[in-house]
């Protein structure tokens, strides 16, 4: 396998070049969104430049919104591993999509129906569920993860999944602590229940292969300024699921096809983009092949380089810091880390990190569960992430000031 050219990625993205009070910047905040090369900068502009124009038209920058549209949808269907029958819906992000989604599936539910939702999951996978249940009189059901191990608990799953579920809203991996859930065996024990599954594979798409048709979800939703593209939000799924059931929509949009679940008129700008963010991981590794091949031996080498940073940064952490999250298995995780160190409050790491050019984030991320889990519901935890290009150096350097920080 061939690794990642850290180097020359780096040189793809503008925002690296970034500098703090002289330094330069560290971006850990990936889990909150990544930086996007200059291709998707381009690619944004060019569409921009050269004009465009809303659907519909009998002219030629009309017909090229629509084909940047169709390109789009083609480019998540390679990131996702669509099978024949999905296809792909955008909106401004996943949990507008989600909600949309929940507000649709829910039109038929009634007392005695159940949702069955984790506490793994970042809240865009759970109000808009429990919105939904409440709306429609159904029962909620909870999976809890286990907070010794940090996996989710995948016999309580099947315990609460039953005759009268309905759906179950899983995430394909934690965006707090960083857990890959077994959404396969998850949409497993739901279909064989006769439910649906929706899963969340916002966190886990700049980390993992997204594989839709071997994970055999109904829905799978993702947002694209996660993986290196701009704030738009993707969701695909069965086209008989999405035909069948009535969509949220005006009048004159269509009542077939994916237009009916994209309320009023997309970003085409960032339409564009998200063609370049997947043509960017594509082209990760060298070698020839379809966009859907070179997307999985891309995802190969990210694998390989998560774990190599993390093992670098789970070693050097100071003795005062405090991981929550697996350390024994790197390849169980995304390379995003929950920490405290001892004597200072989530907000107060940050801050420190932060004024000497090391980006973070504090709080509980929207993934409000997790934290009243680990009982941090009140400040929350630090979160570190890596992406492929995060740089050994930039992880020595965190350490670095970790260890300052510890001996202050």
């Amino acid at each position: 396998m061939t690794p990642l050219d850290t180097s020359a990625i780096r040189e793809q993205f503008p925002a690296l070049e970034r500098r703090e009070h002289g330094r330069p910047v560290a971006w850990f905040d990936g889990p909150g969104g990544s930086q996007v090369p200059q291709s998707v900068i381009d690619a944004i502009s060019e569409f921009l430049t050269r004009g465009g124009s809303n659907h519909g038209g009998a002219f030629t920058a009309s017909r090229d919104s629509d084909e940047t549209h169709e390109a789009a949808r083609k480019a998540i269907a390679d990131l996702f591993g669509l099978r024949s029958d999905d296809y792909v819906v955008f909106g401004m992000n996943m949990t507008s999509l989600n909600l949309s989604l929940s507000r649709a599936l829910s039109a038929d539910w009634e007392p005695g129906d159940e949702v069955v939702v984790t506490r793994l999951d970042h809240d865009a996978n759970v109000s808009p569920w429990l919105l939904a249940a409440a709306d429609r009189g159904a029962t909620v059901k909870w999976v809890p993860f286990n907070t010794s191990t940090y996996r989710l608990d995948m016999d309580a799953l099947a315990e609460v999944v039953g005759p009268h579920t309905r759906l179950v809203a899983v995430t394909h991996a934690s965006n707090a602590i960083g857990t890959i859930v077994d959404v396969k065996e998850a949409s497993r024990i739901a279909h064989d229940a006769g439910a649906l599954v929706v899963v969340d594979g916002v966190h886990y798409a700049p980390h993992g292969l997204l594989d839709m048709s071997d994970i055999d979800c109904d829905f799978l939703l993702a947002s694209a300024y996660k993986f290196f593209g701009p704030h738009l939000g993707a969701m695909a799924g069965r086209s008989s699921l999405l035909e069948k059931v009535n969509a949220y929509k005006v009048r004159p949009a269509p009542d077939t096809g994916p237009g009916k679940w994209e309320t009023g008129t997309q970003s085409f700008e960032a339409l564009a983009g998200v063609v370049a963010a997947v043509d960017h991981i594509a082209g990760l590794v060298t070698g020839t092949g379809s966009r859907r091949e070179r997307i999985v031996a891309a995802h190969t080498a990210i694998g390989q380089h998560a774990i190599g940073l993390g093992q670098r940064f789970l070693e050097g952490l100071p003795g005062s810091a405090t991981v929550y999250g697996i350390t024994d298995d790197l390849a169980a995780r995304t390379p995003t880390y929950a920490i405290e160190l001892e004597g200072f409050s989530a907000r107060r790491l940050a801050t420190e990190l932060g004024d000497r050019g090391i980006y973070v984030t504090d709080g509980d991320y929207y993934a409000m569960e997790v934290m009243s889990s680990l009982h941090h519901a009140d400040g929350g935890l630090v979160r570190i992430g890596f992406l492929h290009y995060t740089t050994t150096e930039e992880v020595d350097r965190l350490l670095g000031v970790l260890h300052d920080l510890a001996h202050t």
